[in-house]
């Protein structure tokens, strides 16, 4: 099965020959720790037997019936147990599913377990255990996996074994367990046993009485009532029972010579036949029905030369039973006489009247002492030895069809080497963790023990995890460096000399404690799988199927007599050719030196040519062939007849190369049940299985490795004698030269890949790392292949951690071998086991092979994380495989992803890159449904990169990426405008503004053009990097730059992002002073709406003062802005609101067009002063900033005042053409409050005196009221006003409080209106200041004091008209006639008004005369 599935099934005859003559030893140990076993003790009322009786270590196994049938829950599912004195380790495994609580060791107290005391037996719904001790005999009644399921369909990865509950059993229940009768106070004890379950349920025991005779101890059903009953069996026929719990004694004189050796048991028609090999070499049969003696025969007539061997002992004798429908009864007997073993198959054979024979059938001889164990089945006898070194040998043989009597090959699994070879570039502590550590040498139970003694058993191994217990032994031996050390300085040389001291001494202990762990104590061959089992001491073994040139070249020469033994051909006289050419291959195997050996493999190892590697090995083996073996390779090679033809075969049965890819995502078999599919799901999935699939692929692909490295260099030794031994001529040896060399180069790098890959471990992977890779598999869509759905370690109980094709075969590769090989034959089939694992093992071998064009095992480490495998991995195949070249590219990128290192991995996915349209995996990462049609699978292809780019943050390599895709997108503009955002995202990210602008105007699609550009003013701003916003050029952007900024701002927080002062510096570059303007008077009237703060008005108040510099920068006719209003938008950007296109003004506005408002340069020097207004309100008295903001100017006028800010108040009354009155009045309020305030008042007030410009103070006495007047005189002076108003105000107002009126204000009203301040007077009733003011005024018209009511000339006849108030003084002479009080002061007014009046007669009358003397 190398070149195709088809090819496979098509040699399945021939291959079939060949893999039942030999199997390999495939090791099954997890290298587990060894407290697994869950301990039971078993104590009943006995006494030890004095003399202390020993037993050999045994061990057997139980096989259930439908272990053989896919559907049954029982499928590939055995029971194995061992004996250790006092012990039985029993554990239950499958291989198909993992087990949980499947270990149990029983402990019984006092006790030794019998040779072949154990048993176990299956009925409809229990599982029956039957163990014997020298005491006592048990019965364990445990629930049938049948039964313990509740459904038919078990789905589970793991599943409860029955010894699950065996802790909760009572043992020591008498219906379990019972002393045996008469056992107790005999030094002697039963030899051997047999025990079996009948058809009516007891539980029978034969034990071989140490006196001769056989003595069947029987327990009744567990639910039955009744006592354990005792039976003899004696050679004379005599039968006593003995019932109870009394002891039986053995009577009469026996001759030893009946001393039962072997024991077996065999229920045949409701009778239970024992079968007893006893010392006198022979071999009776007894019915237990009957008790008596049914057969009797001398075994020793079976023998050649029987002379002298009737006087021994024959302890070494055994016995063992097969059955089967076809040939009946059959036993197998082996005599253990020295240096002539012997094995006889004996077939039973009923006759009428209830009597019995023997035929002969076969008899077998090895020169082997007596084995160890061996197994009969209906056609085979498997046999186990261990020979002069200690070395385990097993083997087999037809005792049907095998006429030469030569056993087949078993080739066991050698210990480990003895001495690791250390190079001189190697550190020996790394080398020796590798070779102790590695999956094929030790058992973890091993290196614990090894450990323990190494450290003296100071400490215990508390978490036997395998990297803990690999740290463990590092600080073990390099402590004992540390402390072996006394000197302070020494060389590296003398510390590695230390290194490999210690470490070899630790790595002898783990030798010594791998050797005990690996006595062989049993054999087992199921009768329903035919798998064959190796049960060692501390863990099981597999006996594997041996492929064809795998056997051929382990084969020694005794085994290749003939042509007949070449399976691999047909053909007679290649056949011939072909054995000579192992002959010789074995002679090349043992002239390489163990150091060319190693060199060899480092060539390999760094990526030199095989060739070259082979020919310093064949000039080493050349110069130093001290044995002339060259001369006996060459003298060989004179026999092959046709090298090339010999050469070409071997070759092509090792060449695993398919045309097509295996495997699939189709179902196995369309309409098959839901049963099969999940047994089918299930098949060889357990660790196990696993174990031991992946382990015989790392054997075949050493075995083959060698192989080809020895025909390599044997091709070699050809090329260099040449015609001399070559028959073919020059025209072959250049075929040779130009085909098979080459060809058997690349086969010994592919199974050296094999090789490394099956003993290369999985690291652990974090959790972040998981979840990053699964990301990744996201964007490449592969999240929902089988690979990414697995977890390294989450289906292995096991303590070490797995290999990575281990990995491979539990995620992908399982499924698909399950799937092959499964489309070509029936689900209801038989699963045999050499078929079975023969197919499996070659097709992981084929899915594995690095040129065929299946993938899986590449993308099975990428899914999982195993980034410094896959690395090794693709470095490796690198130079000669020309498969999946751009695949293994794209996954050595992804591996420097991870490692961090990107231009590294940009270079892979360029090289990839050229193979998308050529590879099925590259084809399967361009095969989205989401992508369009339209776009190349090379640009699908780097799309897929920038997206893990991306996730992997990477701008700078999707940069690069992006701009070469760009170049193959020519022609798809869609594509293209995507390439050309990437790029320009990147670019801004990395902080490269003028490349991400060059970007952005390269993108031939508009909208995302625009984006880009949006994107592009944000970013900038939010970097504050707003001279590169500014300087770029915009070419046909420039009003998309404005619309996005104006937007921005209209739409943003005002103080968190302040987007219209980058308008206004936007504007101001490009000298668009009335747009400039325009920004920041809007900002300004924002401002005032939503930030009503000191911090909001000083900005407003900066922001009219830079509009006002922009508008007078630019022309007068030009110098207006429109106002602004939430909202307004124009047809376009920059559009006029005065004027058409063709600079006129409209006649009306255009339909749908908003009326809007324009401001002149004096509109906004008015908005100004009332921000400045504000600002100093603000300043002044933080509290009213909230109202100042929205406050108009009356309003702001009234606020000023009320805070003391009277010069701002007046500034902004006559700006706005205000009343200065309230500024009077609020001035004059102050000023009364200060007269009649305390200190704290006076104090308060220097605070907004000192924000109004005072005149300079003439004293240093010079109180706050004294300033407040004096302010308030000065505004008198400074703003006067027609007919006195402001005076008028001030006077009233402090009239209304009752306030005395300064001198300085009464002589300032008097000057300016003393009518007014008489009207006042008399509104307040204040007759006596009114009458003073008339008889002051009288006075001053009439010339006296005139000065100090503003009147320039007196009355006299040549100055102009003089008038006096006369209703205000008629209305205070009435008042004045009405009080008897101010009877004095109206007699004074009354006669100055008569003086005056006098006056004004006089002048009048001088005036007229004047008049007509001028008019005469």
């Amino acid at each position: 099965m190398f070149e195709s599935a088809a090819r496979a099934f098509r040699h399945e005859d021939k291959m079939a020959a060949a893999l039942e003559r030999s199997y390999i030893e495939i090791c099954g140990f997890e290298r587990e720790a060894a407290p697994r076993f869950r301990e039971v003790t078993v104590s009943l009322d006995v006494a030890p037997p004095p003399g202390g009786v020993k037993f050999p270590d045994g061990a057997g196994a139980f096989h259930y019936e439908e272990s053989g049938k896919l559907l049954s829950v029982t499928s590939n599912r055995f029971i194995h147990w061992s004996t250790c004195a006092d012990s039985v380790q029993l554990v239950e495994e499958s291989l198909d599913t993992n087990l949980l609580n499947n270990a149990v060791r029983l402990r019984f107290s006092r006790c030794s377990v019998l040779p072949g005391g154990v048993s176990i037996q299956e009925t409809l719904n229990n599982v029956v255990i039957l163990i014997c001790t020298n005491q006592s005999v048990h019965r364990l009644l445990l629930p049938h996996p049948s039964r313990m399921y509740r459904s038919e369909l078990v789905t589970e990865l793991h599943m409860q074994s029955i010894f699950t509950d065996v802790g909760k059993l009572s043992l020591q229940d008498p219906s379990r367990s019972a002393v045996i009768p008469g056992a107790a106070g005999h030094t002697g004890g039963p030899g051997a046993a047999a025990a079996w379950l009948s058809f009516q349920g007891d539980a029978h025991f034969a034990l071989a009485s140490p006196a001769g005779g056989i003595t069947v101890v029987t327990l009744p059903p567990e639910d039955v009532q009744g006592g354990v009953s005792v039976v003899e069996l004696r050679r004379s026929s005599m039968m006593r029972r003995i019932s109870g719990w009394m002891p039986s004694a053995i009577r009469g004189e026996q001759s030893p010579d009946d001393l039962v050796l072997s024991l077996a048991v065999r229920e045949l028609e409701e009778d239970s036949f024992i079968f007893a090999l006893c010392q006198d070499h022979r071999l009776r049969m007894w019915s237990f029905r009957e008790q008596a003696c049914l057969l009797e025969a001398d075994m020793l007539e079976y023998l050649p030369a029987r002379q002298g061997v009737r006087r021994l002992s024959g302890q070494g004798h055994r016995l063992r039973l097969a059955f089967s429908s076809t040939t009946g009864l059959c036993l197998g007997v082996h005599l253990a006489v020295p240096q002539r073993g012997q094995f006889i198959v004996l077939q039973l054979v009923a006759s009428d009247n209830n009597r019995y024979s023997l035929d002969h059938i076969s008899s077998l001889f090895n020169a082997q002492e007596a084995p160890v164990d061996f197994t009969l089945t209906s056609s085979d006898i498997w046999a186990l030895w261990v020979d002069d070194t200690n070395a385990t040998v097993v083997k087999h043989i037809s005792f049907e069809h095998n006429v030469a009597g030569q056993w087949n090959q078993v080739f066991v699994q050698p210990p480990p080497e003895e001495e690791v070879p250390i190079g001189l570039d190697l550190d020996p502590r790394e080398t020796y963790l590798e070779v102790l550590f590695s999956p094929l040498r030790f058992t973890a139970s091993a290196i614990i023990k090894a450990l323990q003694i190494f450290r003296r058993g100071s400490e215990r191994i508390l978490d036997p995890s395998w990297e803990t217990l690999k740290k463990e032994v590092t600080l073990a031996v390099e402590g004992k460096i540390q402390s072996s050390v006394t000197e302070f300085e020494f060389s590296l040389k003398e510390y590695r000399q230390l290194q490999v001291e210690f470490w070899s001494r630790f790595y002898s202990c783990c030798l010594q404690y791998q050797e005990a762990e690996s006595a062989p104590l049993g054999l087992t061959v199921s009768p329903h799988t035919g798998m064959v089992c190796l049960l060692r001491k501390g863990y099981l073994s597999f006996l594997l199927p041996c492929f064809a040139v795998d056997h051929l070249y382990l084969s020694c020469d005794a085994y290749l007599m003939t042509e007949e033994e070449t399976p691999i051909t047909e053909d007679v006289d290649v056949g011939r050719d072909v054995l000579q050419l192992i002959r010789c291959l074995r002679l090349v195997s043992d002239a390489v030196s163990a150091e060319m050996a190693y060199e060899m493999e480092k060539a390999l190892k760094y990526l030199q040519t095989p060739e070259r590697a082979a020919e310093l090995v064949l000039e080493d083996m050349l110069c130093n062939d001290r044995d002339n073996v060259t001369v006996d390779i060459l003298n060989k090679l004179q026999n092959v007849r046709n090298p090339m033809a010999a050469m070409m075969v071997l070759l092509r049965e090792m060449d695993l190369e398919t045309d097509s890819e295996l495997g699939g995502d189709a179902p196995v078999t369309p309409g098959q049940s839901l049963s099969v599919r999940i047994s089918l799901s299930q098949l060889y999935g357990s660790s196990a299985a696993v174990s031991a699939v992946c382990q015989a692929l790392c054997h075949m692909a050493m075995t083959r490795a060698q192989f080809c490295r020895d025909l390599l260099i044997l091709q070699k030794l050809y090329l260099h004698f040449g015609d001399n031994v070559f028959l073919g001529g020059g025209a072959q040896l250049l075929q040779f030269q130009q085909d098979l060399i080459p060809r058997t180069s690349h086969l010994l790098s592919s199974y050296h890949l094999l090789s490394h890959v099956s003993q290369s471990l999985t690291s652990p992977v974090p959790l972040d790392t998981i979840d990053m890779n699964l990301q990744h598999l996201t964007h490449l869509e592969l999240s929902d292949t089988p690979a990414a759905c697995f977890r390294p370690g989450e289906t292995r109980t096991g303590l070490s951690p797995q290999t990575v094709v281990e990995l491979f075969y539990q995620t992908v590769g399982r499924r698909i071998i399950i799937s092959q090989m499964f489309s070509q034959q029936q689900s209801d089939s038989q699963l045999l086991w050499s078929h079975m694992i023969s197919n499996v093992v070659q097709l992981l071998a084929q899915l594995l092979w690095p040129s065929n064009p299946g993938f899986q095992f590449p993308e099975v480490l990428m899914a999982n994380c195993q980034y410094a495998q896959l690395q090794e991995y693709v470095r490796l195949i690198g130079p000669w495989c020309q498969v999946n070249i751009g695949s293994c590219r794209f996954l050595l990128a992804q591996c420097f992803l991870a490692s961090g290192e990107g231009q590294k991995a940009l270079q892979c996915f360029q090289e990839a890159a050229s193979e998308v349209e050529k590879e099925e995996f590259l084809m399967k990462l361009t095969s989205s449904e989401e992508e369009e049609a339209a776009c190349s699978p090379r640009l699908q292809f780097y799309n897929k990169v920038l997206r893990l780019l991306e996730d992997g943050g990477l701008p700078e390599l999707i940069i690069q990426l992006a701009s070469l895709a760009v170049s193959e997108a020519a022609g798809d503009v869609s594509s293209q405008a995507a390439l050309w955002t990437r790029i320009f995202k990147h670019h801004l990210d990395l902080g490269h503004n003028s490349e991400a602008y060059e970007a952005l105007t390269q993108n031939p699609d508009s909208s995302m053009q625009l984006d880009c550009l949006r994107q592009l003013v944000v970013f900038l701003c939010e970097r504050s990097q707003l001279q590169d916003l500014v300087r770029f050029p915009y070419v046909n952007l420039h009003d998309e730059v404005v619309g996005i900024i104006e937007s921005r701002a209209r739409s943003l927080d005002l103080l968190t992002h302040n987007y219209y002062d980058l308008l206004y510096a936007f504007h101001i570059a490009r000298h668009n002073y009335r747009k400039a303007g325009t920004v920041m008077f809007e900002f300004g009237m924002r401002l005032g709406r939503e930030v009503r703060t000191r911090l909001g008005l000083q900005k407003q108040v900066n922001c009219y003062l830079a509009a006002l510099n922009c508008l007078r920068l630019i022309r007068p006719e030009y110098a207006w802005i429109v106002l602004p209003a939430a909202g307004t938008t124009y047809e376009r950007p920059g559009t006029s609101p005065k004027r058409n296109s063709d600079g006129e003004f409209p006649a009306e506005l255009a339909a749908g067009r908003r009326q809007v408002d324009i401001l002149e340069l004096k509109d906004l020097e008015k908005e100004y002063l009332l921000s400045r207004a504000r600002l100093t309100l603000a300043q002044h008295h933080p509290p009213s900033a909230t109202i100042a903001g929205s406050a108009s100017a009356p309003e702001l006028v009234t606020l000023l005042v009320q805070s003391g800010l009277f010069d701002s108040a007046l500034a902004l009354c006559r700006t706005f053409s205000l009343n200065l009155s309230p500024v009077f009045e609020g001035l004059t309020f102050k000023c009364i409050k200060l007269q009649f305030g305390g200190e704290e008042s006076q104090n308060e007030a220097w605070s907004w005196l000192a924000a109004n410009e005072l005149s300079v103070v003439n004293t240093k006495e010079s109180s706050a009221a004294d300033e407040a007047w004096r302010l308030l005189a000065s505004y008198l002076e400074t703003y006067p006003s027609t007919n006195g108003q402001h005076h008028q105000h001030v006077v009233h107002k402090l009239l209304s409080h009752g306030v005395p009126l300064p001198d300085w204000l009464l002589a300032s009203y008097k000057r300016l209106d003393p009518p007014s301040l008489l009207r006042l007077f008399l509104k307040f009733d204040l007759l006596e200041a009114a009458a003073e003011l008339v008889l002051e005024y009288v006075d001053a018209v009439l010339g006296r004091g005139h000065q100090y009511f503003g009147i320039e000339r007196p009355l006299s006849a040549t100055s102009p008209p003089a008038w006096l108030p006369y209703t205000p003084i008629d209305q205070l002479l009435h008042a004045l006639s009405e009080t008897q009080t101010h009877s004095t002061l109206h007699n004074k007014v009354r006669d100055k008004l008569d003086e005056y009046h006098k006056v004004v007669h006089q002048m009048t009358k001088l005036r007229l005369s004047v008049q007509r003397v001028a008019v005469m």
